[in-house]
């Protein structure tokens, strides 16, 4: 494409170089540039985009974006305000409009995301529907699927595996909406066409500092509903019983039709309610009505959590136009995503399940599940990520510390931090509530390890924090781990 054409989208500072030159690529990556492409040099935490612009140009760059000029550059250099907004801009130009040619389901909370996408493309396989899916664990389409490193990948990667989307076929992309993501402008000018929200509670505060500001990153997604240059219905699937997602029902800058789901009381005419709920040990029940019928329905999947998942399952879907009968019995059939409440196959007379719980919210939902469970007594084990908020850490350990027989204070991805330093944050918050039934071992091996040698019959271990991940980051370095094969290895051990 032309690089004049191009540049008809974006507001330019300044121009250094050619302009009429063919532009055969994207890319943000320096060392995955080929001959052709345009480089955008994006500012990260740790680096600025400029110092890779030789080795950009040395792989065949011909024009580089950056937020300030490149002296002595050798290709085009086109100087804009916010390079990030830019890419989303010229990536949806290039690859014309994909989101235009998509029926896009955003997902956003801080609880539930990825069960719920999970979820919707179990149904949506069983009726032979083409789904893609973007999320935390990986990126689905097709025959593709790619490992994620993010929950939501920047803007070029979106219109390109959405472009790929279109030429496979495939007409709805479900997606996890990260509020990183729409602070950051990842998803910036894509078209959703139903959004839903979880729950909020407290995360991430160490990158949006309060909940006002995390909440009105979330609300940035349902407000880009009103965009519609595709003409058609928007909805706004949205948990009522959530103190945030009242607020958001309740706001009238929201322009699409507002579903509430909700096992507490009903909220307004559109509505999906679950009551006379049974949770035990092998399945959940309960009785839907909503506002085009009502069913009994049962599921594979145990927890009060789960019974909203799937009622934010069954919105989205009826949403799609998919009939209720249809999706009652594809219900039954239906997966959810790895690592969340997994089970590690063994012999043993207890169990150990994988959680990816890393909030305070998250981790009781969990363990009121497994108390459905009916257990002798409830080990858990985990920890918190360092450079991510502080304050949730002493929270997970009261929860901990409260709904368990005993605890194992542990590292989880320590990053940057000490990993003695964020046991000690978290140990504070058992001592706070007088709790003494834990033990800090900073290895998290060594914890998972002495957490199932302490397990006696009809015990249940949870491991909680990483669920899916295979990696453990120390420092800026990512090493292979994996709790499910951590703790697979210990119970073929012992």
């Amino acid at each position: 494409m032309n690089l004049n054409i191009l540049l008809e989208v974006i507001e330019i500072k300044n121009i250094f170089g050619n302009t009429n030159i063919d532009i055969k690529g994207l890319s943000y990556d320096s060392r995955k540039v080929s001959p052709g492409d345009m480089f955008f040099a994006l500012n990260g935490t740790h680096t600025n985009g400029i110092e890779f612009s030789d080795q950009a140009i040395s792989k065949g760059a011909v024009c580089i974006v950056s937020d300030t000029e490149i002296k002595n550059c050798s290709c085009t250099n086109i100087v804009v305000n916010d390079v990030f907004l830019c890419m989303s801009k010229l990536s949806a130009k290039f690859y014309d409009y994909p989101d235009k040619k998509l029926t896009i389901i955003g997902v956003t909370g801080t609880n539930g995301k990825t069960s719920i996408t999970y979820m919707t493309e179990s149904i949506f396989k069983k009726l032979n529907i083409n789904i893609g899916v973007i999320g935390t664990i990986s990126y689905r389409y097709a025959d593709v699927v790619i490992d994620a490193p993010n929950t939501t990948p920047q803007s070029l990667d979106l219109y390109k595996m959405m472009s790929e989307m279109v030429k496979s076929n495939i007409k709805y992309l479900i997606m996890e909406v990260s509020s990183h993501s729409l602070e950051l402008g990842r998803v910036f000018g894509i078209e959703f066409d139903i959004a839903v929200f979880t729950n909020l509670t407290q995360d991430h505060l160490d990158f949006h500092k309060n909940m006002d500001n995390y909440f009105n990153a979330k609300k940035r997604l349902f407000y880009s509903l009103s965009q519609n240059l595709k003409n058609n219905k928007k909805f706004a699937i949205i948990n009522s019983d959530d103190f945030y997602g009242k607020k958001l029902l309740e706001d009238s800058r929201i322009a699409a039709t507002k579903i509430s789901y909700s096992t507490i009381s009903k909220y307004g005419n559109i509505f999906c309610f679950a009551k006379d709920i049974l949770l035990n040990s092998k399945y959940s029940s309960f009785t839907l009505e909503s506002w085009v019928g009502d069913a009994e329905i049962e599921v594979n999947h145990i927890g009060l959590h789960n019974v909203y998942n799937i009622l934010a399952v069954i919105c989205i879907c009826i949403s799609t136009g998919i009939e209720l009968r249809k999706i009652v019995e594809c219900l039954k059939y239906m997966t959810g995503a790895p690592g969340r409440l997994e089970l590690i196959k063994s012999n043993k007379k207890f169990s150990v399940v994988v959680d990816y719980a890393h909030t305070d919210d998250a981790l009781k939902n969990v363990l009121e599940a497994i108390k459905n469970l009916k257990p002798s007594k409830i080990i858990t084990v985990f920890g918190c990520g360092g450079n991510r908020d502080k304050t949730k850490r002493p929270k997970m350990a009261k929860v901990a510390c409260s709904m368990s027989d005993f605890v194992f204070i542990t590292s989880d991805n320590p990053r940057e931090e000490e990993p003695v330093e964020i046991t000690k944050d978290i140990e504070a918050g058992a001592k706070e509530i007088n709790k003494t039934n834990y033990k800090v071992i900073v290895d998290r091996k060594e914890a998972i390890k002495q957490a199932i040698i302490a397990a006696k019959e009809k015990d249940v271990v949870l491991i909680a924090g990483k669920g899916h991940e295979n990696y453990q980051i120390i420092g800026r370095n990512k090493i292979h781990f994996d709790d499910r094969e951590t703790a697979s290895e210990i119970l073929n051990k012992i």
